[in-house]
């Protein structure tokens, strides 16, 4: 397929993403103030504000173009979609939307099946957060979370998460005489192994590892990642705050869409494990959200944000300096990326 048409059919693949989130989240929005309406203190978005987030996502998508063309990663990440998932778990995620709207009209942050026990987790883990059933402990959690991140950025998750690829190629420049299967990654809090995926698409040689907290959801990215061609990643069910890893062990350590779900504490209890696992002159990558020091523009967003969904830990995430927690911890020459709605910060471990 020459280039312009692949390029319009991604266009074309990602606005359909986009519509259908919005719809998605403009009917599921009727619906709750109808049937079971929630008094939240949402900010209106202004008009100039909706514009620059769509110039936002643009830019967004054009710079996800641009790093397929350029061999960042093959053209077909573009376009993997889970299809399966979407028509067996899509008409689930409806059947469990007054459960989430009850959670969140009761304040019931833990509410747990009774066959969960949660009592191994840390606290600040074991919540519903986005008042989803069964925060991350539960099978049907594990199905429907990729599919709610899609809706909840309107297409635009997995474009974000392929943004953390560039600058983990460009680190491993480092490790140049390490022979790629002897190159170790970790990916921190890798839930349903999507980001592992996308790595081993860019990477499709190197040793992934992956370590999260919930069981369901490793199983889920195991079923995910065995389906693919590679070795199989190995995964882990692990508290980042205490690796089970040797010191000095991985080449570049990545963690998508963790820290603003945690305290502030256990950020940099975290920050100072991945300094510790990963080599000298390897590379730390962390994408989240976007934060006032990068994004005061988009404050009404972020205020949305943690008042309409069950994130506790935000507010403070959002004005938390994390570029001083890794420099503290011993990480020199951090970069911070900004695209749509996430940010990314690219720290490198020292060399010996």
């Amino acid at each position: 397929m020459p280039d312009t048409l692949t390029k319009l059919t991604y266009q074309t693949f990602q606005q359909s993403k986009s519509i259908f989130g919005l719809a998605h989240k403009m009917l599921s929005t009727g619906l709750m103030k109808a049937l079971s309406p929630v008094e939240k203190k949402v900010t209106p978005i202004p008009t100039e504000l909706l514009l620059k987030l769509q110039e936002r996502l643009n830019n967004l998508l054009e710079t996800d173009w641009e790093d397929a063309e350029r061999g960042v990663y093959p053209k077909s990440l573009l376009f993997d979609n889970p299809w399966e998932d979407f028509f067996l778990y899509y008409p689930q995620l409806w059947m469990d939307l007054p459960q989430i709207w009850e959670r969140a009209k009761s304040d019931k942050y833990k509410d747990f099946s009774p066959n969960i026990d949660t009592a191994d987790y840390p606290q600040y883990y074991a919540r519903n957060f986005h008042h989803q059933t069964d925060g991350y402990l539960s099978e049907l959690s594990a199905n429907l979370y990729d599919l709610q991140v899609e809706i909840l950025f309107n297409g635009a998750a997995d474009a974000m998460r392929r943004r953390i690829l560039a600058p983990l190629k460009d680190g491993l420049k480092v490790f140049a005489d390490v022979p790629p299967r002897q190159q170790r990654i970790l990916d921190i809090a890798c839930g349903t192994g999507r980001t592992l995926k996308m790595i081993r698409a860019a990477l499709p040689q190197v040793s992934l590892y992956g370590a999260d907290l919930s069981p369901t959801y490793l199983r889920k990215a195991n079923q995910l990642l065995s389906e693919i061609p590679g070795e199989l990643p190995q995964l882990l069910q692990a508290n980042a705050e205490e690796l089970p890893y040797l010191e000095n062990y991985f080449h570049a350590v990545t963690c998508v869409f963790l820290f603003h779900e945690l305290p502030a504490v256990i950020r940099q209890r975290i920050i100072d494990e991945a300094f510790r696992v990963t080599k000298p002159g390897g590379t730390f990558i962390i994408c989240d959200s976007v934060q006032l020091s990068d994004s005061p523009e988009v404050e009404p967003a972020m205020h949305n944000f943690y008042e309409t969904f069950h994130e506790p830990y935000y507010r403070n995430y959002i004005t938390d300096n994390l570029v001083e927690r890794l420099e503290t911890t011993g990480f020199e020459n951090v970069e911070m990326q900004v695209h749509h709605m996430s940010k990314y910060l690219i720290a490198r471990k020292p060399s010996a």
